[in-house]
Formats: C-alpha cells, sequence, structure tokens
C-alpha cells in the first residue's frame, strides 16, 4: 500500500538533493567550527556561506541571522531575551499561536510578572487589528507575538499592517514565520524586530533553524557555555544540517512559483471535492489563506470518533492539529478557541510539491466512508 502523506505542515520529506549535499558534508567536513586548524576553517567557511546564502535569499543581513537547532529553541531564546534586555513589561499574542510561543509566555509571565494580553479574532481566526490598537494604546514597553502563518488552520497575518501598527505604537514584533519561510518570496523580515524558521518545514533536515534579530535589537542568548554564533548560541554547530537548511532554502526559492501554483491548485480541487461530495462538513478558518494548509471539520458522530487512525489504517496521514505533542493525540487548542471543537471533529491536510491529483481523490473517497 502506498502511504499518502498529507501532513507537510507538521514535518516534510526531505528533498533528495539535500540529503545528496548534507551526505557530503558529513563525510568531507568533519572539523569543528570553532578549531583554528586548517579543518576548523573549511567547517567556519561552510557555515558562513551556508549564512551568506540564507540571508540573500530573505534579504537580510548576516550579521542578523543565527543558526539554532530549530523554531522552539529560536522563540525562546527571543522572547526571553525581549524581556529581559529590552524593558518589556506587557505581551499581546493570541491564544491560536503555536504552544512554543504560548508556553514560553507563559513562563516569562510567570517570571517577570509582566502582563500579557490576548488579542481578539473572529469566527474564522482572522486577528482583529482594531483591538490590537487598541491592546497598544498605552506607554508601556511591549512585545506583540502573532505568527505569519497559522500552523493548523492557514490563516495568514497581514505582517506589513501589524508591522506598521507596532512602529506607531513604539512596540516590538515578533513573528513565528515557522509556515511561510520557504513558502513565500517576498516576506518582509526587515519591517519586524524578530522571526523564527525550521528547516524541515521546507524539505530541508530536521535539528536545524535559525532566528532573524534586526540588528536595532540586541538580546542575550538562551544557552550560556561557549561563543558561538557570535556568543548568541553556545553549542557546537550543527554543520550538516546549516548546510542542509541552506540547500533546501535554495532549492524552495528557485522553485518557488511552480511549487506553489501547483499545490495551490491540488488544494482548490480538494476544497471543490470536499463541497461537492462531502457536504456536511466545515473549513476551519479561512479555507482561502495558506496554500498549503486546509483545516476541515467533521460533524461529530459515533462512527467517525477515530477516523484519523482509521485513515491511517488506509495508508493516509493527516492531522487533527499540532504535531508538537510527543505524539499524543489532544483537541487542537486553535480549533477550541474557534469553538468549533464540541460539534465538529479535525482533521488538517497540509500539502507539499510530492503530492498529486491521485491522492487527493483517493482521499476524499476514503473519507466519504467515515
Amino acid at each position: 500500500m502506498k502511504l499518502i502523506y498529507f501532513d507537510n505542515a507538521a514535518t516534510t520529506p526531505m528533498d533528495l538533493m539535500v540529503v545528496e549535499k548534507m551526505s557530503e558534508v558529513m563525510k568531507t567536513v568533519f572539523g569543528n567550527a570553532s578549531s583554528v586548524h586548517s579543518l576548523g576553517n573549511i567547517a567556519r567557511d561552510s557555515i558562513e556561506n551556508s549564512r551568506l546564502q540564507i540571508a540573500e535569499l530573505l534579504n537580510i543581513s548576516t550579521s542578523e541571522l543565527f543558526f539554532t537547532s530549530g523554531a522552539t529553541e529560536a522563540i525562546n531564546t527571543i522572547i526571553f531575551g525581549a524581556v529581559k534586555a529590552l524593558s518589556v513589561e506587557h505581551i499581546i499574542s493570541s491564544k491560536l499561536e503555536h504552544a512554543a510561543v504560548i508556553e514560553a509566555i507563559k513562563e516569562v509571565q510567570y517570571e517577570n510578572k509582566i502582563e500579557v494580553s490576548n488579542v481578539n479574532f473572529d469566527e474564522k481566526g482572522q486577528i482583529n487589528l482594531l483591538h490590537l490598537k487598541q491592546l497598544l494604546s498605552t506607554p508601556r514597553k511591549t512585545l506583540v507575538c502573532l505568527m505569519h502563518v497559522n500552523n493548523e488552520i492557514g490563516n495568514i497575518l497581514p505582517l506589513t499592517e501589524v508591522a506598521n501598527i507596532c512602529k506607531e505604537n513604539n512596540a516590538l514584533f515578533f513573528s513565528d514565520t515557522v509556515q511561510s519561510v520557504g513558502k513565500y518570496k517576498k516576506i518582509p523580515l526587515s519591517i519586524l524586530d524578530f522571526a523564527v524558521a525550521s528547516a524541515h518545514k521546507f524539505h530541508g533536515p530536521k535539528g536545524v533553524g535559525f532566528m532573524y534579530i534586526n540588528s536595532r535589537n540586541k538580546i542575550p542568548p538562551l544557552l550560556k557555555g561557549g561563543h558561538q554564533e557570535r556568543n548568541m548560541r553556545s553549542g557546537t554547530e550543527n554543520l550538516a544540517g546549516i548546510v542542509g537548511m541552506a540547500e533546501a532554502l535554495q532549492l524552495a526559492f528557485d522553485n518557488i512559483d511552480k511549487d506553489a501554483k501547483y499545490i495551490l491548485d491540488l488544494k482548490n480541487l480538494l476544497v471543490e471535492k470536499l463541497s461537492s461530495e462531502i457536504p456536511d462538513l466545515v473549513f476551519n478558518g479561512d479555507k482561502d489563506g495558506h496554500y498549503s494548509i486546509l483545516n476541515i471539520g467533521l460533524p461529530k458522530i459515533s462512527h467517525n470518533s477515530m477516523v484519523i487512525n482509521n485513515l491511517d489504517v488506509n495508508g493516509i496521514a493527516v492531522s487533527g492539529g499540532s504535531a508538537c505533542s510527543s505524539g499524543v493525540m489532544s483537541i487542537s487548542h486553535v480549533i477550541v478557541n474557534l469553538n468549533k471543537a464540541e460539534k465538529f471533529l479535525p482533521i488538517r491536510i497540509s500539502l507539499s510539491k510530492y503530492n498529486t491529483v491521485d491522492e487527493i481523490n483517493t482521499f476524499v473517497n476514503v473519507l466519504k466512508k467515515y
């Protein structure tokens, strides 16, 4: 049975060209980038060449780009660092954020006794920008934490508009760009104060990511004990992972227009078939949001409570929400906060360049049985 993988918002299969690039590096470039000998220099050059490659693709300075083990580490570094070093007294976020952001904010609130506000959103999960302005109408130094693309429902935040609102109110703006880096060519990172990315979301390796820290902001490291990443992230660099991430992002940018159109066509076909063949389902969030993410809700009835497991038995991998829960099935906090959890069973379908029309047809035909 051929597996149909529709969980690309959780992680993506690595591009074989990335695997080849990493394999070559692992076999030939084994020095520690902190060492002063020639092998260390070769490793360091590989890291800095990758940094330059990524920075040029994203139109940022190499001095603003710091490699990490992934987005979760980067998120914690930014939130804790901003509160500690930038006089943040107030954080504005949303109940629809990724758990890494929500939990980091809870912890920093507990440790520092700062105020936390959640911005309102409508029934589709769109952020209420008027309410954001109201929350910012105080003289307190504020950090706004709002994600660019929601990982569960695909809603897209108007980055430039939010950045302008933050600038008008002297607030810092951190956006979780994990689901947009590598998916859109022109993300205006330079108008943000902070952003993060993870390589495995754009067909790169797991265990490596980066944080963007605008040059106007200086925050302390989260991990201490070394001087790597210009004193911003201690620990021996994941050389092969960094090179693989740069290769994956380059491949994504080289093919982004073609791949985005192909994936959007698949999504539109999926929406059309679901709407016509399973008329009692609902779409959670904005179905016209991110071109690769679609979240649907099936009416809760006794025989479909195990639908995700049943799809898995049929060789179809989908999700009920975020994958960052150690493999434990739980009700999505995003769907709960959209007031959809009681009546509807959520299924997130997230697509990639490797999916096909035949897979869409098979998925809908199998789903109809449940």
